[in-house]
This record gives C-alpha cells, sequence and structure tokens, in this order.
C-alpha cells in the first residue's frame, strides 16, 4: 500500500506535511495516546461564524465585518462529518459534542443531528450526542433538535444582569433571549440542560452568586469556567483568572456545597452539590487545576482538520483524505495513527511554555474548533 500525506496545517498559516505509515491500524474501540489516554469525547466545529462577539472568544476588533470566514465549498459537508465521525465511534468515541462558533447557524442542522445520532459506538450503543450553544437561536430550535435525536444541550451564560450580559456578547444581545432558549430546551427534554459561566475577574465575578441563585433548585447545571489562554486575539492575562477555589468559596459561604465523585473519566468539570439537595455545579479549572492526565478529546474543525487539544496549534487535514478517494479503513487508520502519536499536555505546561509570539506557531481560535 502506498504511503498517504496528510497535511499538517495551522489555521490560515502556512501548510507542514506529515505522512501516515503504510502500516494499517485497525479499529478496535480501544486506541490509546502515547500517555495511554483513550479516545473517548469527539468536538465537532460546525461552522466558524457566530453572532456574538465575546472577547475572551472573538474579539470584535478582530473578528469584525472584513473578517474573511471560511468559504461555504470549504465546510465538511453533513455526509462527510458523519463519515468520520463513524470512524471515530470505531475507535472508541462515545460523546460527541457539535460547537462552533455558534452551531445554530449552520443551516438545516437537525439533519446532521439525525444522521449522527443513527450512528453506533464500537459496543453498538447509540453515542451520547450533546451541543454547545450561546442560546440564541435555542427557543426556535429545540423542538426540532430534541426530535432529530439531539439529547442535550449545554448553553453558554456569563451573566444575569442585561448590561453585563450585553457588554460581553458585545452585539448588545439581551440576557432573557437566552433564559427563554435554556427554557425551551428543558421544555423540549434536552436535558439535564448545563449552563457555562465564562468567569473574569473584574468582569463578570460579581454575577456569580445570581447566577447560583438563579439556577439553585432548577435542575440546570451550572458550571464556572476560568477565563482561558485559548487562540491568541483574547488578550488573556493571568491577573483576570478568577480560580475556582475562590468560585466555590463565594457560592459557599453563602450556599454550602459538598463534593460529589467524578461522572465519568475524564470529566472536565469538578463536581459539587448543594448540602440541602437542591441540585448541583461543576467548576471547571483549566487554569490552575490541569486537567490534562486524563484528557480524552479529539476536535474535528469546520473545514476537517482534526485536532488533538483546544490549545494546539496544528492540526491533520481529514478534508483531504475524505476529498481525495481514501477508503474508510485508510481514514480509521490515519485517525489511529495521528492518535497514538498524541502527546499533547498544554494545560499542564502553561507555565513553562514560552509564549506564542517569536515563535511561528499560533494556537488556534476557539470559534474555530468549539470549547
Amino acid at each position: 500500500m502506498a504511503e498517504r500525506v496528510i497535511p499538517l496545517v495551522d489555521q490560515r498559516l502556512a501548510a507542514l506535511a506529515a505522512s501516515v505509515p503504510a502500516r494499517p491500524i485497525a479499529a478496535t474501540g480501544l486506541l490509546a495516546d502515547t500517555l495511554g489516554r483513550p479516545l473517548r469525547d469527539l468536538r465537532i466545529s460546525v461552522t466558524d461564524r457566530c453572532n456574538f462577539r465575546c472577547s475572551y472568544c472573538m474579539p470584535k476588533e478582530v473578528f469584525d465585518k472584513d473578517y474573511q470566514y471560511l468559504p461555504h465549498a470549504s465546510l465538511l459537508s453533513f455526509e462527510e462529518i458523519t463519515r468520520i465521525a463513524r470512524q471515530f465511534l470505531a475507535h472508541g468515541v462515545r460523546k460527541i459534542r457539535l460547537t462552533g462558533g455558534e452551531p445554530l447557524l449552520r443551516k438545516n442542522l437537525e439533519i446532521l443531528v439525525a444522521q449522527l445520532a443513527a450512528l453506533r459506538t464500537a459496543d453498538g450503543e447509540p453515542p451520547e450526542l450533546t451541543l454547545t450553544t450561546n442560546g440564541s437561536l435555542l427557543a426556535r430550535k429545540a423542538k426540532a433538535l430534541k426530535e432529530a435525536g439531539l439529547q442535550r444541550v449545554t448553553v453558554s451564560l456569563d451573566g444575569l444582569d442585561d448590561a453585563v450580559f450585553r457588554r460581553m456578547n458585545d452585539v448588545d444581545f439581551p440576557v432573557g433571549q437566552v433564559l427563554e432558549g435554556i427554557d425551551a430546551a428543558r421544555a423540549a427534554g434536552l436535558g439535564p440542560v448545563k449552563v457555562n459561566m465564562v468567569v473574569k475577574r473584574g468582569t463578570n465575578d460579581h454575577e456569580i452568586l445570581p447566577m447560583a441563585r438563579r439556577f439553585k433548585g432548577t435542575g440546570v447545571v451550572l458550571r464556572f469556567i476560568e477565563y482561558m489562554d485559548v487562540g491568541a486575539t483574547n488578550g488573556w492575562r493571568m491577573d483576570e483568572v478568577l480560580p475556582s477555589a475562590e468560585v466555590r468559596q463565594r457560592i459557599s459561604a453563602e450556599l454550602p456545597l459538598v463534593a460529589l465523585d467524578a461522572a465519568a473519566p475524564g470529566e472536565t468539570a469538578e463536581r459539587w452539590a448543594y448540602a440541602d439537595g437542591s441540585g448541583e455545579v461543576g467548576l471547571i479549572s483549566s487554569v490552575t487545576q490541569a486537567f490534562c492526565g486524563d484528557c480524552n478529546r479529539a476536535r474535528l474543525s469546520t473545514e476537517g482538520k482534526f485536532y488533538l487539544c483546544l490549545f494546539a496549534s496544528n492540526g491533520y487535514d481529514l478534508r483531504a483524505l475524505v476529498r481525495g478517494g481514501a477508503g474508510d479503513d485508510e481514514l480509521a487508520s490515519a485517525i489511529g495513527h495521528i492518535w497514538q502519536g498524541r502527546a499533547d499536555r498544554y494545560s499542564e505546561l502553561r507555565g513553562t511554555l514560552p509564549a506564542d509570539a517569536g515563535t511561528g506557531q499560533r494556537r488556534v481560535e476557539m470559534s474555530y474548533i468549539g470549547g
């Protein structure tokens, strides 16, 4: 068998090349990387566009009216996404999360949801199928997504105060419409709904307790995420990170918390229950308490690049294989080879790594590969 080449590419930067050996890697559902981490979770970005301009993700001064998004022909079709996802499932993936940009901007997304819901894991079970959204279009889409086979949603919401929320999304979008979307998702059965709040010290950290009070006892799982240095355009500074330990202390002072066990291996959120049994919150501490050691997540970009880490600079071009006539066995073998070589653990090494400047490498933007 001749060698196939998968170009290794950085978003909008010059392509590099990495060859895949002729030795095939069969999909057995037991794939592991160099650190023994299995492949269990696939995040699929379906669009690089978003209707919000949150400063920690798509700052308006970079993603302005002149910003060049990917042309439609570059995007993976629903059929191409489904074909690639099938090979990831054969290697052991059990959970698929649709992301963006804002995934609900992708036209007819429920068709893709139905296609993915029809797939099966290596154990013959339906994959866990979820979606992350800013909630702006959720009220009108929730019912159709549920009927297509989506199981649950995660909604990004960085505060309840309307002025704070409008300032953070930077497009003057009202918080009330996102809350309507959350209610619609619950009514449609897309639960338990999770709400993610990115906490930025000095910007919205005063909203921690109002958010906790609002969702306590509702069945919604509220999760607080440390402000991260994803990409190269969000102006990240360590002094704007509010450690999860402090978030927990602020909540516990009014609403006592008790620790819970992790829901599954590789889970990103540390779980805490309200002592009175009225629900739980999650703390995602990707800056102060790295969880690289059991990270089992792969990411597929809008145009078919396979990324091994949220903080990666480079991705492997699976679209080139799909559109170049590769068979399913070759596609599965390429995925297996790439994951077996994975050694990424950026968050554990953050303090020892050089800054992007001068290295010739820029981390991919979150809006391109999803959170």
